[in-house]
């Protein structure tokens, strides 16, 4: 029997007026509703905890849900084994009487209340069923802005600093470049007037005469190619000279290139973090609407139905109170509580006019103790005097004697 009246317990109806057969299977019915609830209802606050933590799983967030559950079961169980019952006209055999007509607060109430889990508790449960989606979404916005982020702020302020630096290097590069140019052009230029001197030594030169003999046109060609190595040698030590001058301010700039990448490989990490720590419980329900409104059909259909599933799931029980009123239950318990109040409120009033019966008797002894008292003060107070008179009397009549 107990385990038959336990679901009835749970609705907080009293198993003793339950019955019908339709009442058993209401009753029963919400209590496995409120069960129910109170399953759902410790998920979805876990899972708000979860969320409001940044998704870190802490160990406490499984003590948060029972005690909501419980606060809103109560609710519920109030709600639920509450009996409007009409005290007025309580001699009435008008089955009309028996209640009174429903309190729309108390059921607006508790529908804000399913509308508010359904935005704090339902939402959670939701980011945690497309999580993936929404992680990959956010993915998409978090590159974004750390492209945005490359772009403009102190990376680039840094790279601009860098890109001056590095072109210093390329001018001093350059110009180093430039001085090792011409002096190979003036080898190529001795080694081609060369070319021409041992062709004249020849015989297949200008001269057309064989040998190179001081002085001659052989000789000079010579002697201008000699020139252009000494030339191109020295193009080449000032190029060197060039680029040892340039070495102290080769290592300045490379050192503050290294410490301005490496400022530039701190600010990418630190933006990376500030922009990977927005992805809390409001950065991902507003990657759940983005894709809600973006793909209705594959995200905001079964989103907004299973949303309405968990409010309906909330909402049941007090629901099915609400349309069964005045059902076999509630009269019945409406016709006790009215037998039991017409009783006590004739035994209320038996009792006050007794008290009043009571109260009269009282009185009117009092007024006669009063009255005999008086009376006794009276006789005493005569005889007091008749005595006082005798004693006088014989006062009087001792001194005559002694006289």
């Amino acid at each position: 029997m107990a385990g038959r009246s336990f679901l009835l317990r749970v609705a907080n109806v009293n198993p003793a007026n339950v019955r019908t057969h339709t009442d058993r299977a209401l009753y029963r019915s919400i209590g496995v509703f409120i069960l129910l609830y109170g399953v759902y209802a410790i998920v979805g606050a876990a899972t708000f905890i979860d969320a409001s933590t940044n998704y870190t799983h802490p160990w406490w967030q499984w003590l948060v849900g029972p005690p909501v559950a419980a606060a809103v079961i109560a609710y519920d169980r109030a709600v639920v084994g509450r009996v409007a019952v009409n005290y007025e006209h309580l001699e009435s055999d008008d089955p009309h009487q028996l209640l009174r007509r429903r309190t729309a607060g108390l059921y607006a109430g508790r529908l804000l209340l399913a509308l508010l889990f359904a935005i704090v508790i339902t939402e959670p449960l939701m980011l945690a069923r497309y999580k993936g989606e929404i992680d990959a979404y956010l993915g998409t916005v978090h590159n974004r802005e750390l492209s945005q982020l490359e772009q403009s702020g102190a990376i680039a302020a840094f790279q601009r600093q860098v890109d001056a630096l590095r072109a210093q290097d390329t001018a001093d590069d350059a110009a180093v470049e430039d001085l090792h140019r011409l002096a190979a052009d003036k080898r190529k230029e001795a080694a081609a007037v060369y070319d021409q001197a041992l062709a004249d030594s020849r015989a297949d030169g200008v001269s057309r005469r064989a040998g190179c003999p001081p002085g001659g046109f052989c000789d000079s060609l010579v002697q201008q190619s000699r020139l252009l190595n000494a030339e191109a040698t020295r193009l080449d030590n000032e190029a060197s000279a060039l680029r040892a001058s340039q070495e102290t301010a080769r290592q300045s700039r490379a050192a503050q290139i290294a410490a301005l990448s490496e400022q530039m490989a701190e600010q990418r990490a630190a933006n990376r973090r500030s922009v990977e720590a927005n992805a809390g419980f409001g950065a991902r329900t507003t990657a759940m609407w983005h894709l809600v409104r973006a793909d209705f059909w594959g995200f905001g259909f079964f989103y907004l139905g299973i949303a309405a599933l968990l409010v309906c799931l909330d909402c049941a029980a007090v629901w099915l109170k609400l349309v069964s009123y005045g059902n076999g239950y509630e009269r019945a318990e409406a016709r006790e509580a009215r037998r039991r109040e017409l009783s006590e409120t004739k035994r209320h009033g038996q009792e006050l006019r007794v008290a009043e019966a009571a109260t009269t008797v009282a009185g009117d002894g009092l007024n006669t103790v009063v009255k005999e008292q008086r009376l006794l003060d009276a006789a005493v107070a005569q005889a007091t005097a008749r005595l006082m008179a005798e004693l006088e009397d014989q006062t009087r009549t001792d001194r005559r004697l002694n006289v």
